[in-house]
């Protein structure tokens, strides 16, 4: 296998799953109100990604056309961003607060996203560094933007059904730490295979 999908498959599926905004959000109304409740806000958090992703999307593009040997930059920034997302997730605790009385409504979950630094930058990071081809074709640039809209439900959904399981499994403090430490080191893999240092040494 394509050791860039790889890295690719890992930033996605781990920096989609992992403690932001739209995770701990979803799993401390999972435990508050339920799946079934939960999904107008989930359905919100869905559409603002997807904008958002088309927006990265768009931008890179520009950035791309406009200033061609930024892609170099990028990809270091890139890389750099990974690096630290790895550091806070091997420090991530899984915190929820149960006492906090949320909304969950679709416009919630929507506009979330849209101030979600978390989301932004990964946007960025995707459309500049792993899939600059793609930004090209407007085409495949929603086709992707579907793509990478469906893993947030996934993952927004899982922490959703499983936010009171998970919560009670990673009060292991073996446990957390391991899951921790396999996650980082996979972002870590990510951040050196995205930033070419690899091809360089050998």
């Amino acid at each position: 296998m394509d050791s860039e999908f790889i890295a690719l498959a890992s930033f996605v599926i781990i920096t989609t799953f992992t403690p932001g905004p739209n995770n701990i959000s979803s799993a401390s109304m999972g435990i508050l109100f339920g799946y079934k409740n939960t999904l107008r806000y989930l359905s919100g958090i869905v559409t603002g990604f997807f904008l958002v992703m088309l927006l990265c999307g768009w931008i890179s593009a520009t950035l791309r056309q406009l200033f061609p040997a930024f892609e170099a930059v990028l990809r270091i920034v890139g890389a750099l961003y990974i690096l630290w997302l790895a550091y806070h997730t091997f420090r991530a605790s899984y915190s929820f607060n149960e006492d906090e009385q949320v909304m969950i409504g679709f416009s919630n979950g929507f506009f979330l996203q849209l101030l979600n630094p978390k989301v932004i930058v990964y946007g960025l990071t995707l459309y500049s560094t792993f899939l600059g081809e793609v930004v090209a074709n407007p085409f495949y640039l929603a086709l992707s933007a579907v793509a990478f809209a469906g893993v947030a439900f996934w993952a927004t959904s899982t922490w959703t059904l499983f936010g009171a399981a998970i919560r009670t499994y990673l009060d292991r403090p073996r446990v957390k730490q391991a899951l921790n430490a396999g996650l980082s080191l996979l972002l870590v893999y990510t951040a050196v295979e995205l930033s070419g240092v690899l091809e360089i040494l050998l």
